[in-house]
């Protein structure tokens, strides 16, 4: 079994001042990705309910043994969750994430186990129980990304978020360019193109 510890340094958000884009101050860091699975399944009910996703290639939703969509995003419920090598604790953990509200992607699914793909690539299966609809998005690319009052990229910045920060989905009309986000104490408009956690075209609306 294999822990991922959590990168604290690698992500945060600043503040802009003065009406400017570029300008920033100190850092307000905030946590950023962290992967690594978890304890036992929790007993409380199963909420891994996700927004609209792509079709099948006939047009008709992919639909899994939940009834749900398939793929789709969810996040990840506790601070500790165990990825499998399989669908159910018969098989060994691969991995140990200790970050709440990581996005996921769900690929396959059975009755109760989930087949997941965290944001760096990484698959295996999670219990449903461990799954939340909460939605969330990581921050991709190399570059900070100037969180935005409007949804057009000439809009004022109210501050810059870093590569691998996780951030909650608020708001993502469809086929739109831009995503309403929270980041810390901030809420503002960020490329979609830049988040993990949300399908070109997709609708989000928290």
């Amino acid at each position: 079994m294999t822990c991922r510890s959590s990168r604290r340094a690698a992500g945060g958000v600043a503040p802009t001042f003065g009406g400017g884009r570029r300008a920033a101050a100190a850092m307000l860091l905030i946590l950023a990705l962290a992967t690594a699975p978890a304890l036992a399944q929790t007993a409380d009910p199963p909420q891994d309910v996700a927004g609209d996703v792509p079709a099948a290639a006939d047009g008709a939703p992919m639909v899994g043994a939940s009834g749900r969509p398939l793929p789709r995003f969810v996040s990840l419920k506790s601070d500790q969750v165990n990825l499998r090598t399989g669908p159910g604790t018969r098989y060994p953990v691969s991995w140990v994430y200790q970050r709440r509200h990581l996005p996921m992607e769900i690929t396959q699914e059975t009755e109760d186990w989930r087949r997941v793909r965290d944001p760096d690539g990484t698959e295996g299966w999670v219990h449903r129980a461990m799954l939340s609809g909460q939605r969330m998005a990581v921050v991709m690319g190399q570059t900070n990304q100037i969180l935005l009052r409007g949804p057009d990229a000439t809009a004022d910045g109210i501050a810059e978020v870093e590569p691998r920060v996780v951030v909650k989905l608020l708001q993502c009309p469809l086929e739109h360019e831009h995503c309403r986000v929270e980041a810390a104490r901030f809420q503002g408009w960020l490329p979609r193109m830049t988040l993990w956690g949300v399908y070109p075209g997709e609708y989000v609306d928290r």
